[in-house]
């Protein structure tokens, strides 16, 4: 088994997972008919994505697991999501930060993943890419109707952005396995999505008429590790829910 190309399968395949998790929980509960559906359809496409991660990441472990197994039988620290996706949904605004933020830095990581040198990672991520452009242009309309919208919803932005930007820094700091990936030309290095992702990220805060939070606040290391397994008591939660089912009846089918 190729075990650093399994745990990069798993790292893209849990943060889609995870984020759809959290935002399928709006279903029925969006504050407009439109933006109840607009999440679900979100959620939908990145369990889509997740499902085709997982299953490459069994074919490649080879050990007889398939895209239900890695998601329903695995405990909190043998996932390897980012952080950023396991944060509570909050309000409206918290979620839609947490979803622009990451929305920016999936778009430019699955167009450097469409050129990888593994054919089945390219064809993902090239598949995955023309949903996730969708999720970009709307999340980043959200932050500007909310952040340039009344006083309240102003303020409610602001706060969601500076909250979901201490988990930022994660997305592009590499590790061996990035490193490693990279130099096999499989993946990238994520440091070099750092600069797309902010003049994208500034350009539309400034349209929104947010102010940009202090890079420092997105490197503290207490905000980082859930790539390398590491979480928030958060993650629990969600996979308490999501679990529930095949753990309490083994082997059941619909």
């Amino acid at each position: 088994m190729d075990k650093t190309f399994f745990e990069y399968l798993l790292r893209l395949g849990d943060t889609s997972l995870i984020l759809s998790q959290r935002l399928g929980a709006w279903t029925g509960h969006g504050p407009i008919l439109e933006e109840d559906l607009a999440l679900t359809n979100t959620a939908l496409d990145l369990l889509g994505q997740a499902r085709m991660w997982l299953t490459l990441a069994g074919e490649v472990e080879g050990a007889g697991r398939d895209e239900d197994a890695l998601a329903y039988l695995r405990d909190a620290h043998q996932f390897h999501n980012a952080l950023l996706v396991e944060r509570p949904n909050g309000n409206y605004a918290d979620t839609m930060a947490r979803q622009f933020l990451f929305d920016v830095w999936h778009y430019f990581l699955l167009q450097r993943l469409a050129q990888s040198s593994d054919e089945r990672v390219a064809g993902i991520a090239a598949k995955s890419l023309k949903e996730v452009t969708y999720h970009v242009r709307r999340s980043s309309d959200l932050v500007v109707r909310l952040g340039d919208g009344t006083e309240i919803s102003h303020a409610k932005m602001q706060a969601a952005i500076d909250d979901a930007w201490r988990f930022t820094g994660e997305l592009f700091t590499d590790d061996a396995i990035d490193q490693d990936m990279a130099a096999r030309g499989i993946g990238c290095e994520l440091a070099a999505l750092r600069t797309p992702w902010e003049q994208h990220v500034c350009e539309v805060l400034e349209e929104a008429t947010l102010k940009v939070p202090d890079a420092a606040a997105a490197n503290h290391p207490a905000h980082s590790g859930g790539r390398q397994g590491r979480h928030t008591e958060e993650l629990g939660y969600v996979l308490a829910e999501m679990q529930y089912l095949p753990r309490a009846y083994p082997g059941a089918t619909w």
